[in-house]
């Protein structure tokens, strides 16, 4: 089905509850992550979670980088402060953006997960670069309307990625 192209290898309801020792365990050794809405509500700057959570990273032996669509001005501030390598203006869903992340912090598609809320731009990126991808639920509901409008058209492929799931489709 075409809808499969955008369907994550995981889904949960928040990036703060993955279990990346567990992901380590198996094998991966980087994380690249969405900023905006999967690790703080859009716009927002890192906040003491998200600074406690990149350390608890870095302790799992994890390596990680942000990548975003947002300009320069948005990602440097929040990857200073978590002390992550960063990806800006990276025009996901394009591989480009995701090879460079993963080059920087030495990994490959075979080792590195991808964490985003978004289907059409971070997870069929992550799925065209051949990187498992974990799809969160957004954190807040405020979003810049032309996300708005297409959280309409993910509800459509969620509902057939849980169908699959289930075993009905």
């Amino acid at each position: 089905m075409i809808l499969e192209r955008f369907y994550p290898d995981v889904y949960l309801d928040s990036t703060y509850e993955i279990d990346f020792r567990a992901w380590h365990e198996r094998g991966y050794r980087g994380v690249l992550f969405d900023i905006d809405n999967t690790l703080v509500p859009h716009g927002a700057p890192a906040d003491a979670r998200a600074v406690r959570f990149f350390a608890d990273l870095r302790a799992a032996g994890m390596k990680y980088c942000l990548i975003s669509n947002n300009q320069l001005a948005r990602v440097k501030p929040f990857a200073d402060r978590v002390g992550a390598y960063f990806v800006e203006n990276a025009h996901k869903p394009s591989v480009k953006g995701y090879r460079l992340a993963m080059e920087k912090m030495g990994t490959c598609a075979a080792d590195t997960l991808f964490v985003g809320d978004q289907l059409f731009t971070d997870v069929y990126g992550a799925r065209r670069a051949g990187m498992k991808s974990i799809l969160v639920k957004p954190i807040h509901p405020k979003e810049e309307i032309q996300i708005v409008l297409k959280r309409y058209l993910e509800k459509i492929v969620l509902y057939f990625y849980r169908r699959k799931r289930e075993g009905n489709a």
